[in-house]
């Protein structure tokens, strides 16, 4: 296969994966994949060594998105560094608005390695927090609050959306739910 074909085939398997995992969680089968795909399993296996495989890149393009979000933001100066800090904080990579992830946590107990693959992504996006944290902090907006403290405030809030389906019995989506939590724990350091 042509590396450009396998890398449009990549895509649109990570694409149909993620509408998936959407409308059927984590159960979606490879050959519910491959029947949304109109391809064999085969075909699936040529790009994806398993489900897992697929999750993990799944999970590592989530990230790369918000990664690319979060320098765009960081570079637009006509945002305060407590706007920033709102919308790094709060936001979903656009790819992924339309996505429920309020499913994500069923993967801690059915594919933990997956999950914890998740966890280490979510630690590495931590450090650009931290780093427009302790911008605020120099520039004086956000108060001297304790970085290790706020980090498991936060931390601990979403893992307490995997830990159970709090969101989906509630009927918030988890970008509401990120926007909510940016909110109050930013308003809770602006410097006064």
């Amino acid at each position: 296969m042509k590396t450009g074909a396998s890398d449009e085939l990549r895509v649109r398997i990570l694409d149909e994966a993620a509408r998936l995992f959407d409308s059927k969680g984590i159960k979606f089968t490879m050959d519910d994949l491959a029947r949304s795909l109109a391809v064999s399993k085969k075909t699936i296996y040529t790009v994806f060594e398993d489900k897992r495989s697929i999750m993990i890149q799944t999970i590592d393009r989530f990230f790369d998105d918000a990664l690319t979000a979060e320098e765009a933001i960081l570079e637009d100066k006509s945002l305060t560094t407590i706007e920033q800090l709102r919308l790094i904080i709060g936001s979903v990579p656009e790819r992924y608005t339309q996505n429920d992830l309020r499913q994500l946590y069923v993967l801690k107990e059915k594919y933990p390695s997956v999950y914890r693959h998740w966890q280490h992504c979510r630690e590495n996006y931590w450090l650009g927090v931290q780093d427009l944290l302790c911008k605020g902090i120099k520039e004086g907006v956000v108060r001297d609050v304790k970085l290790p403290i706020f980090k498991t405030m936060f931390q601990s809030t979403i893992e307490t959306f995997f830990q159970d389906d709090v969101l989906i019995k509630n009927q918030i989506s988890y970008r509401d739910a990120l926007v909510e939590v940016a909110s109050i724990l930013v308003d809770g350091i602006i410097a006064r």
